[in-house]
């Protein structure tokens, strides 16, 4: 009896060869006879799960979002409790810095990707649809805050919302260039937070602890 094949599960480690490659020489680099081989399959093989070069790198823009997205939200319900919106405003912000191996590629990756999807249609839909959909988020946590009287209804606003996501992104490419360390970043991050809310504590965050938390946000892949 022939043996059933994960047609999904093929899909990710074609993507996964794919991430390898982008991490290291970008995507220019990357044929799909490159990627075949790093994946250690034949180029016919290759494209029976992906037809061309931009159906697999949008697949596999999507599968790595997709493990952020899940890396992020595994450190939300890690949480103590019910999290106030500055503490998931906080463990998504974190979640979006290059703390560990797994989030350093995945944030290399991802910037391979943009440089293309600067001239790349369908590369740049994937884009333009992710960020507006995270600012909104990011604003419903800012007028729950609001909603709370942790945060000055003024500073519920998308505007608000977009600031700490280009202040982040601003962060996590220096830490990749060595500009910033880990460490370094997050407590930019703790720094924004606190102006934003205040630094009464309300989101459970002492300077005490620091330390203690860059060691555990770190060690969640």
């Amino acid at each position: 009896m022939p043996k059933k094949v994960d047609h999904e599960a093929r899909r990710r480690e074609i993507a996964e060869a794919l991430w390898r490659i982008a991490s290291t020489r970008g995507l220019d680099g990357a044929s799909l006879r490159d990627v075949a081989a790093e994946a250690g399959i034949s180029l016919g093989r290759l494209q029976h799960y992906f037809r061309t070069r931009d159906e697999m790198l949008v697949f596999a823009l999507r599968y790595i979002n997709q493990l952020a997205t899940e890396r992020i939200r595994a450190r939300i319900e890690a949480l103590d409790g019910e999290p106030t919106p500055r503490q998931v405003l906080r463990a998504c912000l974190s979640g979006m810095l290059p703390l560990d191996d797994g989030s350093r590629i995945g944030l290399l990756v991802g910037a391979a990707y943009y440089a293309r999807a600067v001239h790349d249609e369908a590369l740049r839909a994937e884009a333009e649809n992710g960020i507006p959909q995270l600012r909104a988020f990011f604003a419903a946590q800012l007028r729950l805050a609001a909603e709370r009287g942790e945060l000055p209804p003024e500073r519920a606003t998308e505007d608000e919302a977009m600031l700490l996501i280009g202040a982040v992104d601003g962060l996590a490419t220096y830490v990749l260039l060595g500009v910033h360390t880990p460490e370094a970043a997050l407590r930019l991050v703790d720094l924004q937070l606190a102006r934003l809310f205040g630094v009464d504590g309300a989101d459970g965050v002492d300077k005490a602890g620091e330390a203690g938390r860059v060691s555990e946000v770190g060690g969640v892949g």
